[in-house]
């Protein structure tokens, strides 16, 4: 205890002293440990409880520790103060009352860094630590959201592969490290400005054991016995642990020992928003893990969560669900966003199933954050038909209707969409011409629309070709991935006319990693038995392993396609017509069934053809023009210069700018 207190403080004298400028201002938390000069501050949320007490930990592993009686005040607040109490304190709370359980000792939920074991109950003890950090003048990159053009990536993912060349793979710092070819490179070559990570929350990565009784629960779904997207969040102001240059999946082992997560997780962000690139998180504020050892399950679960007529807590497919309404949750979750903002510098959010977060508390939190940040980004899965509601509220939203008109029915693949020269459901070339409008029918502002061929649910955009043009079936064993992946001429136009459409709509654009090479998804062989090994995967949230590890080797398979996605997005941010226009600078022309022009402020045309075999003849308005974009590359310095007739080839789009 006494060498982990000595190098805390040491650390946390260095950081102090370089620390000079904040240009974001901090706010405080209501709760929590708080650093005073004669020891450390608890305080602690618990009104129903009759009894509370600080617990200290001498070591890591202990089980029981120091325990010190907390006084409650009025309010339901119970405070403890412990005098001399050093930098490296590790601490929890015992509560008893009609809802807790005395022989539980649980983290605090308002903790700023945990050490956790990697078991299914997520055991956690909270750690006190100095979070200061040198910003060096950084601040919010502050991008107009209908300029921002979003990576999708998971940041495990795109570093741990033995290809990325990263030497801290799989971590905070090895997504920015300079040689290498992942992370932080691939996102400038590729010219994006926004990369939204999945949740960087501390989760319970660990699930119950498979096939076995764990207190009544049974796990027959997940062999891994892991959760790696991360939606099972535990500590709202915690970075996951995890992804620390210390971090291992070792079972029962400690992640977070010396608190690294949270400097590490800074750097990150400090480094991006160097390179002009906006940092998004991907939260969860409506659910947690329902096997977890969550604290705000045994501080009150009367208070905190959904329960039914017989207290027992209300579920979905992800967890136990949050009472967001009641207003100690409110003040949870917008305490928590509040410190991302101030503490880490994020620029903005997008919440998971944020259909299941009533109006006044959607309200709540937009208003909350752009007091903050009048330019923070916020959005989110606003399903259940809610897009327009949530719009309304000044929220922006997946947007479904793109994925689904472009590539068909999600789940029938017999429905084709417009890149099988096809629409579903009478849908028709006005839907279409919706899309790229920005689907004003929806969105009060083409900046809600978060526009997206594919994102990491469900199957990736080439996969769901390959099923939906029966070049393969779900059950087909994949033996050479890098062999499947190789692209056809078909199956590369329809990738380059869909990337095409993507980056010409109004809306932000989202790219989910992998997409701009074509990958697939194909469940790799590992030491955990696994029938589907070698199917394409669409759910593989529990897959820490190549199936969603990013193979840098696959990017110069299909470099055609790489290539073509880099140009369109250099297109989109060079003319601000792909970004800025309205519905009376555009003018639309119906070619086919499934072909369509349209002319942008009469200096951009545009020329989509979904139909697969038939070439579409059209004429050009009046007076020179320069190709930009054809079926084959993107030149922004002109692939040559038209008049009068073109012709646009089966599945493929031109753009052109006019001359004189």
């Amino acid at each position: 205890m006494n060498n982990l207190i000595k190098t805390f403080y040491s650390i946390s004298v260095i950081i102090m002293i370089s620390s000079c400028i904040q240009p974001v201002t901090k706010l405080g938390l209501s709760y929590g440990a708080f650093l005073r000069p004669e020891g450390i501050e608890f305080k602690i949320y618990a009104p129903n409880s009759d009894i509370v007490k600080l617990v200290i930990f001498e070591k890591v592993d202990d089980k029981s520790g120091y325990e010190y009686p907390m006084e409650k005040l009025e309010n339901g607040d119970w405070k403890y103060f412990l005098k001399n109490a050093p930098l490296g304190t590790m601490y929890g709370y015992r509560l008893t009352g009609p809802w807790n359980d005395e022989n539980l000792i649980v983290a605090d939920p308002y903790s700023k860094a945990t050490i956790t074991q990697n078991n299914w109950r997520h055991v956690a003890k909270s750690l006190v630590i100095d979070a200061a950090f040198d910003w060096e003048g950084d601040t919010w990159t502050n991008i107009h959201p209908r300029d921002l053009i979003i990576y999708e990536s998971h940041v495990r993912d795109m570093t741990v592969h033995k290809s990325s060349n990263a030497t801290a793979k799989g971590s905070y710092l090895g997504f920015i490290e300079k040689d290498q070819n992942g992370g932080i490179k691939h996102l400038k070559s590729l010219g994006v400005n926004a990369v939204q990570f999945l949740p960087l929350w501390d989760f319970a990565n660990f699930e119950i054991p498979y096939r076995q009784d764990a207190d009544g629960m049974y796990n027959d779904w997940n062999p891994y016995e892991r959760n790696h997207w991360g939606y099972m969040p535990t500590f709202f102001m915690v970075p996951e642990s995890y992804y620390a240059t210390d971090g291992t999946n070792e079972p029962l082992a400690w992640n977070g020992t010396d608190g690294r997560a949270i400097s590490e997780m800074k750097s990150m962000v400090k480094s991006l928003h160097q390179e002009g690139m906006a940092v998004i998180l991907d939260v969860v504020v409506n659910h947690i893990s329902n096997y977890d050892w969550h604290p705000l399950k045994y501080i009150d679960k009367t208070v905190y969560f959904k329960l039914d007529e017989q207290g027992d807590f209300l579920s979905q497919c992800c967890g136990n669900l949050l009472a967001s309404d009641h207003q100690p949750v409110r003040n949870y979750i917008i305490e928590s966003l509040k410190y991302w903002m101030t503490d880490y510098h994020i620029d903005g959010f997008r919440f998971d199933q944020a259909h299941l977060l009533s109006a006044e508390t959607a309200t709540f939190i937009i208003d909350e954050l752009k007091r903050i940040n009048p330019n923070v980004i916020i959005y989110g899965e606003a399903w259940d038909e809610r897009e327009k509601e949530f719009s309304e509220m000044g929220w922006g939203s997946f947007n479904a209707r793109f994925r689904d008109v472009l590539r068909g029915d999600l789940h029938n693949y017999d429905e084709k969409g417009f890149l099988f020269g096809n629409f579903r459901n009478s849908q028709t070339l006005e839907n279409l011409q919706a899309l790229i409008l920005g689907t004003p029918n929806i969105y009060q502002s083409p900046a809600h629309a978060v526009n997206f061929l594919e994102v990491h649910d469900d199957y990736c955009l080439n996969d769901y070709l390959r099923l939906s043009s029966s070049r393969n079936s779900k059950d087909d064993i994949i033996d050479d991935p890098m062999k499947h992946i190789e692209l056809d001429d078909d199956l590369l136009r329809k990738n380059k006319l869909g990337a095409l459409i993507l980056l010409t709509s109004q809306g932000i654009p989202i790219i989910h990693q992998g997409q701009d090479w074509a990958h697939s998804q194909i469940i790799a062989e590992t030491d955990v038995y696994d029938p589907n090994v070698g199917k394409m995967d669409r759910n593989p949230y529990n897959k820490d392993n190549e199936t969603n590890w990013v193979n840098w080797l696959e990017k110069e398979k299909n470099k055609k396609l790489a290539d073509y996605y880099s140009g369109l997005i250099d297109l989109r941010r060079t003319h601000t017509e792909f970004r800025h226009a309205t519905k009376k600078d555009f003018k639309f022309q119906g070619l086919a069934d499934h072909a369509l022009g349209y002319v942008i402020r009469n200096r951009i045309a545009v020329y989509i053809n979904g139909e697969n075999s038939t070439s579409i003849e059209t004429d050009l308005p009046p007076g020179n023009w320069q190709l930009m974009v054809n079926q084959n590359e993107v030149n922004l310095n002109g692939i040559r210069q038209v008049s009068g007739k073109i012709t646009i080839p089966p599945t493929s789009g031109m753009v052109l700018q006019r001359i004189n």
